[in-house]
């Protein structure tokens, strides 16, 4: 086969590219399913014009038209052009068969290889003409063949119009039989109850003539029990009326639809005024027996009498009931009610008796003359309750309107109050199956709903202020005396686990006034009662245990009057959580979060605080001679430096000494551990105010008290294990504690470090303070100066000497002021100031963060003054709100925080201060 080639003339280019663009357009046509439209007329109309112009001796395009692929009849073969099935076959001018791209169905289908597969050789172009010809004359016959097929398919047996009209007559005939089916159920139907409608009416008949007979029978019974009751009524004849009146009254109901009858109206009524006459019949019984005292007499009558009311129904019952509790307490409310003297609070008592005794009454002579699904007794309580509350509450009124100044004497409220209570305890646990629990317990389990819980007691709920005030006067008058009382009683001795007497006492008070009130009132009265005992609480914490620590002067209380006061801290710190969760438990679920007694709680954790450095204090008096002795030591001439100093022997034995006493009285893990700590870090700043007085001090003195700090370091870590000696083997000390005293005493290094080296050369001693002490300031610097000796005339090229190195290469690494060496020589007579001069926040805290420079010495006489001054401190970094508006609320203020300053030290041995973790014990 050839393929066509682009070697045509340029005269022919005009008409190959025309035969390119009408192929193409009909491969186009074809995709786009319009190729049918396209041919054949107009495929062969151009093939015969287009076969005039092209030249011979070229290949040219030629494509067929779908349409022509499909033509039922071959090409004549002598025309050599191509045949195609219904498969779509195509055959080459040469009669052999092509595929692939050239076939009309396939997707990539190329007219230019079509073309060239149909007209191989330029010779076969001139049958174009031929070819045309043929396939014209084969269009028209398809077209013909079209045509009929065409109408054939419109008008032909299966046209769509009479499939249609085929469809349409079947519909109708299938309603026609619908409609036959139909009419012949209806006459089924007809037939049906045609031939049933006599057995209707016979089952009509039938079950009306039984509704009849019932109604008649029922009709009969029902005249005939009226009338039995009408007799058996006027002879009073009850026990046998009370059956009869339910059957009666059980019978009419069925009657009720028919009383537009005029007779079973007439019969109704006549049931109805029946009824009305039983029970007027049997009140007045009732009147006369007792009006006549013939109770016991008629009891039987009574008794039957009871019956008839229970068949009237509720409200004959309640009659009854109404007019016997009203005549039972007729008496109760001519005497209490009538009579000031007799119905004041101060006779409560007789108004409790006096409903006894005829509760008494009732049941002994009354009570079996009821049923007991009535419940006469407690209707009698309950009418008495309700009574008795609406006097108390007038009562009430009229005292408290009163305007010559005669009001309400609490104790009198309070005893009636509780009298109250007891009664309708008691009428609980008479009525009921559960007695209510008692109010004298904190324990005491949720109390149950009941009917007479406060049904008298409410009354008294408005005028509770008043017991809260009485109670609030009480506890004013409990704290002076709790101040000057001893602080165990004569007959019992002092134990490590004891807790100051009027401690235990202030506690049991406060569990029976929560216990009554929280009875009394889970309202506002309880929150009121709440605020007061955290109160006096602070007072307790203020005028009492701090008075202890102070009252002894400056030598201190006795230990043991300290370890009394941090015990009874302790105590309270605990107890005081217990009593907020007791209260929130207790209180109106609205009021919860109002109740907070966490501040006192942290209260009492700062007199804790405080008796910690009482016993500091004690330890640090015994240190005085040690202290002395290290003052008049010559350190300035000291030539030799030896294992220790002689004062260090003295110190130690004297810190030792005390420490075991202390520490074997102490019994919690956290004190003995609060206790060490502050004690070192007194320690601590007692050696530096002492290094201070001992100046000058010379390189070899400063090197030998390096040595003896080393010494003390030893020493102190072992404090720890003065505390539980009972233990058959020793307890290394703690790792949290040794690290502790290890930062406390380095804290000296520095200063130690710097007086080791010599003023000469002069840049080495500016090198050394720039290292240790850090700083940017030439009053510190002077303070190393003067410690050291330097003549005031040669310090000044020394300071100029500092001011230049200290702007070199650790410039960025100085602070402005040491803390080490700004408090240090501030004022005279440093060495001989005790702690007078302290910030009391500052020594109360000092186990986490004291200033070393601060004088060591704490004076239980001055506490009051520190806890003042430490408050207006605090107050200035709070703003205005940190300041109280009184001392007392000052001090108490202060203390609260102290509580939470040691709170949070002792948080880092693993417990809570104030209570006992025996796992971390172990570990420390």
């Amino acid at each position: 086969m050839l393929i066509a080639k682009e070697t045509v003339h340029e005269k022919h280019d005009g008409e190959t590219s025309w035969v390119k663009d009408y192929f193409s357009e009909v491969g186009r046509s074809r995709k786009k399913g319009t190729a049918q439209r396209l041919a054949p007329a107009a495929c062969f109309q151009n093939l015969r014009s287009f076969s005039e112009r092209i030249p011979i001796g070229h290949a040219q395009l030629f494509r067929e038209s779908d349409t022509c692929s499909k033509l039922s009849r071959p090409i004549p073969p002598d025309h050599h052009l191509l045949t195609q099935t219904k498969s779509t076959r195509v055959f080459s001018m040469n009669g052999t068969s092509i595929s692939g791209k050239t076939s009309l169905d396939a997707a990539d289908y190329d007219p230019i290889e079509h073309l060239n597969h149909l007209f191989p050789h330029p010779s076969t172009v001139t049958s174009i003409s031929r070819v045309s010809d043929t396939l014209q004359t084969h269009k028209n016959d398809l077209a013909v063949e079209i045509s009929s097929l065409e109408v054939a398919q419109a008008y032909g047996p299966d046209s769509s119009l009479e499939r249609m009209q085929s469809a349409q007559a079947e519909l109708a005939q299938l309603f026609r039989k619908i409609e036959t089916v139909r009419s012949r159920a209806i006459q089924t139907e007809q037939n049906i109850t045609s031939m049933t409608a006599d057995i209707k009416r016979l089952d009509g008949t039938k079950r009306n003539l039984t509704l009849s007979m019932t109604a008649l029978k029922r009709l009969q019974m029902l005249t005939t029990a009226y009338e039995q009751l009408r007799g058996l009524a006027k002879t009073r004849q009850y026990r046998d009326c009370a059956s009869l009146l339910q059957a009666v009254l059980q019978l009419m109901k069925h009657f009720n639809s028919y009383r537009s009858i005029e007779q079973i109206a007439t019969l109704s009524r006549g049931v109805s005024e029946l009824q009305r006459e039983l029970l007027e019949q049997v009140c007045e019984d009732f009147e006369i027996a007792f009006a006549k005292g013939e109770v016991a007499q008629r009891r039987g009558t009574l008794v039957e009498a009871c019956l008839v009311m229970d068949a009237l129904g509720d409200m004959a019952r309640t009659r009854l009931m109404n007019w016997y509790v009203n005549t039972e307490l007729r008496e109760y409310r001519q005497v209490f009610r009538g009579n000031d003297e007799a119905g004041n609070l101060d006779n409560i008592g007789r108004r409790y008796a006096w409903f006894k005794r005829m509760l008494k009454t009732h049941e002994d002579e009354h009570a079996v003359i009821f049923p007991a699904h009535w419940r006469a007794n407690e209707l009698l309580a309950m009418a008495f309750c309700d009574g008795t509350r609406d006097d108390f509450k007038g009562i009430l009124e009229r005292s408290m309107r009163k305007t010559d100044g005669q009001k309400i004497d609490v104790n009198l409220l309070l005893s009636c109050l509780q009298e109250t209570l007891d009664f309708e305890h008691g009428l609980e646990r008479r009525f009921a199956n559960e007695p209510r629990a008692s109010i004298d317990t904190l324990s005491s389990s949720d109390d149950r709903a009941s009917n007479f819980h406060g049904s008298i007691s409410t009354a008294f709920e408005p005028y509770l202020s008043l017991w809260v005030e009485s109670q609030d006067k009480q506890l004013a008058t409990m704290i002076p005396k709790y101040r000057n009382q001893p602080l165990l009683p004569e007959d019992e001795e002092f134990s490590t686990q004891a807790v100051i007497s009027s401690a235990i006492e202030l506690f049991h008070f406060y569990k029976l006034t929560l216990s009554q009130c929280a009875k009394l009132s889970t309202s506002d009265r309880l929150l009121d009662l709440s605020k007061t005992l955290a109160k006096y609480l602070d007072e307790y914490a203020q005028q009492v245990l701090l008075h202890i620590l102070q009252r002894a002067g400056p030598q201190g209380p006795p230990i043991q009057d300290v370890i009394l006061v941090l015990n009874t801290a302790d105590f309270w710190s605990t107890n005081t959580t217990q009593l907020e969760e007791n209260i929130k438990k207790r209180i109106d679920n609205d009021l919860v979060g109002k109740v907070d007694l966490s501040s006192q709680a942290d209260a009492f954790l700062g007199v804790a605080s405080a008796a910690v450095l009482t016993l500091v204090r004690n330890v640090e008096i015994a240190c005085e001679g040690s202290w002395r002795e290290m003052r008049n030591t010559g350190w300035s001439t000291m030539e030799t430096v030896g294992d220790q100093s002689s004062y260090v022997g003295e110190l130690l034995s004297s810190v030792n000494g005390k420490a075991e006493e202390i520490l074997g009285l102490l019994v919690k893990q956290q004190y003995a551990r609060a206790f060490c700590d502050n004690l070192v870090d007194h320690l601590v700043n007692a050696y530096i105010s002492n290094i201070v007085q001992c100046r000058p001090v010379s390189e070899v003195g400063a090197e030998q008290m390096l040595l003896d700090k080393y010494v003390l370091i030893k020493a102190f870590e072992n404090l720890l294990s003065y505390h539980n000696k009972s233990f058959s083997t020793p307890h290394a000390a703690p790792a949290g504690y040794v690290k502790r005293v290890n930062q406390t005493m380095n804290r000296i290094d520095p200063l130690l470090k710097t007086l080791q080296v010599r003023p000469s050369p002069p840049e080495g001693l500016v090198q050394a303070y720039l290292i240790h002490i850090a700083d940017r300031s030439d009053t510190n610097f002077r303070k190393i100066l003067d410690l050291k000796g330097v003549r005031k005339a040669d310090q000044g090229h020394l300071v100029e000497l500092f001011g230049i190195h200290r702007e070199g290469n650790l410039s960025d690494k100085l602070v402005q002021q040491s803390p080490l060496l700004t408090p240090l020589m501030a004022t005279t007579g440093l060495g001989s100031s005790g702690l007078g001069a302290i910030n009391a926040s500052t020594a109360l805290t000092s186990a986490s963060s004291a200033m070393p420079g601060l004088p060591s010495k704490f004076d239980a006489t001055s506490l009051g003054e520190k806890l003042l001054s430490a408050a207006r401190d605090l107050g200035q970094g709070t703003g205005p709100g940190g300041i109280a508006g009184t001392e007392k609320a000052t001090m108490n203020e202060n203390l609260k925080n102290f509580g939470k300053f040691f709170r949070r030290d002792i948080g880092g041995f693993g417990a809570r201060f104030g209570k006992r973790d025996d796992s971390a014990d172990g570990q420390r």
